[in-house]
């Protein structure tokens, strides 16, 4: 063989310049790396990417070196002892290169198989912990079926029983080291929406009580006369009437710590306190009976429904028809009813022969209504029972004090028990003027 041949088959088995070589960081770094020996599966894949492609990158400068000596060799006859150099040390590199390559690869191989002896070690000790999940390590031992060899071979020499119990959150287990997630929200009870109060007419005092002029009869002889003659007298009689403020008040007591470590706290115990109130005022409305320190309700003041004119086989509807018509006839045209939940759903829900809802849409988004009137439903009032009229002609609430939640810890012995006493109050008055305006009856078994 020719020595020019000889230099060519020197290069081609170089893989790149020295220069090149030196210059670049990554094979002295892989080397460096899988001399320590990486310790899991993706870092020996990164190295093994890396070496394959620093082979990649010089295969250019190889193809480069054998060109360079085959040019020096035809031009003149012989190769630069640099070209020589870096030929033997591209050797040398790529024979370290090789032998990386097939370390990471052996390594990698080596790896995975462990990899997979340690999952399938772990599933078979998951498959065995759920197995003895719940169980104690004795329980677990006594029902193992090494032991129940062993006795029944006689229970000679020794057995050693592993036991592989998984973490779980029960209390015997990892239990105590779970660590509750708090909600902020504090769930309160159902509330009442109330209705009464709106229907009413509303006004404030500075008093503790209300004085009104009230008229008591009405004599009209009002009538044509002839010219010169006596006209007749007319009798118009009032009186006084006063009604008392009354006071709606309740309160609890709470620790000093929880007011302060719960801000949240303070403002559902003002919200409750409130909603408390409201709830009795919404009763004492409706059927406060005027005794000791009650308001005097309406009901208490209304009159008795009389139907005007007797209807055979009455329903509810006919009866709420006939007692809006006694308002009327007492010139006190009714604005609206108050029934309880219950009996406003049985009337929604009468049908004719052929299982027709008479009165109600199922499909409707309108309010409950009859007869062109709002029909207020609340719990206050009793089941069976109705309240029809004019209410804003009827009865006027008096505010004297809205209502006002304070707390204080001068009550009792709160100071030497850390407690503050919150109470809750507001002060109204109610008075009814046109007891004719309102008709109070019952369904009866209609």
């Amino acid at each position: 063989m020719s020595k020019r041949h000889q230099v060519f088959k020197s290069a081609v088995l170089s893989s790149a310049s020295l220069a090149a070589l030196l210059a670049a960081p990554k094979p002295a770094a892989v080397l460096g790396t899988v001399r320590n020996e990486a310790p899991n599966p993706g870092e020996v894949e990164k190295l093994l990417a890396q070496v394959k492609s620093e082979l990649e990158r010089i295969s250019g400068d190889v193809k480069r070196t054998a060109e360079e000596a085959l040019k020096q060799s035809k031009d003149s006859g012989a190769i630069s002892t640099e070209v020589k150099q870096s030929a033997d040390k591209l050797i040398t590199t790529v024979g370290q290169l090789g032998d990386a390559q097939t370390k990471l690869t052996a390594k990698l191989e080596e790896l995975e198989t462990r990899n997979r002896d340690i999952e399938q070690k772990i599933a078979d000790t998951l498959r065995q912990g759920q197995k003895d999940q719940g169980k104690t390590a004795g329980q677990v031992v006594a029902l193992h079926d090494d032991l129940k060899q062993y006795v029944t071979r006689g229970a000679k020499g020794n057995v050693v029983i592993q036991v592989n119990q998984a973490i779980t959150s029960l209390s015997t287990s990892a239990g105590g080291l779970i660590v509750t997630e708090r909600d902020p929200e504090i769930v309160a009870l159902a509330r009442r929406r109330m209705t009464v109060r709106a229907l009413l007419t509303q006004g404030r005092t500075s008093s503790n009580m209300i004085e009104y002029a009230k008229q008591t009869s009405r004599t009209n002889n009002a009538a044509v006369v002839t010219e010169g003659g006596t006209k007749p007298q007319s009798d118009l009689v009032w009186t006084t009437a006063e009604v008392p403020v009354r006071t709606i008040a309740h309160w609890i007591n709470v620790s000093r710590q929880a007011l302060e470590d719960a801000a949240q706290l303070q403002t559902e115990i003002d919200s409750e306190l409130r909603y408390g109130l409201d709830l009795a005022e919404e009763a004492e409305l409706l059927s406060g009976s005027g005794a000791g320190q009650h308001l005097s309700g309406l009901i208490a003041n209304s009159t008795a429904y009389n139907a005007p004119f007797v209807l055979t086989g009455a329903t509810m509807i006919d009866q709420l028809r006939l007692a809006m018509l006694q308002a009327s006839l007492a010139e006190f045209p009714a604005d609206g009813a108050v029934l309880h939940p219950s009996d406003w759903a049985r009337i929604e829900l009468m049908k004719d022969g052929e299982d027709r809802y008479l009165w109600s849409n199922p499909r409707s988004l309108a309010g409950p209504s009859l007869w062109g009137l709002p029909m207020v439903t609340t719990q206050a009032m009793t089941v069976d029972k109705f309240l029809v009229g004019a209410f804003k002609m009827a009865a006027t609430i008096y505010d004297r004090m809205d209502a006002e939640v304070a707390v204080s810890s001068e009550n009792q012995d709160n100071f030497i028990k850390n407690l503050y006493t919150v109470r809750a109050e507001k002060r109204l008055a109610l008075a009814v003027k046109r007891p004719l305006a309102l008709t109070y009856g019952d369904f009866g078994n209609v």
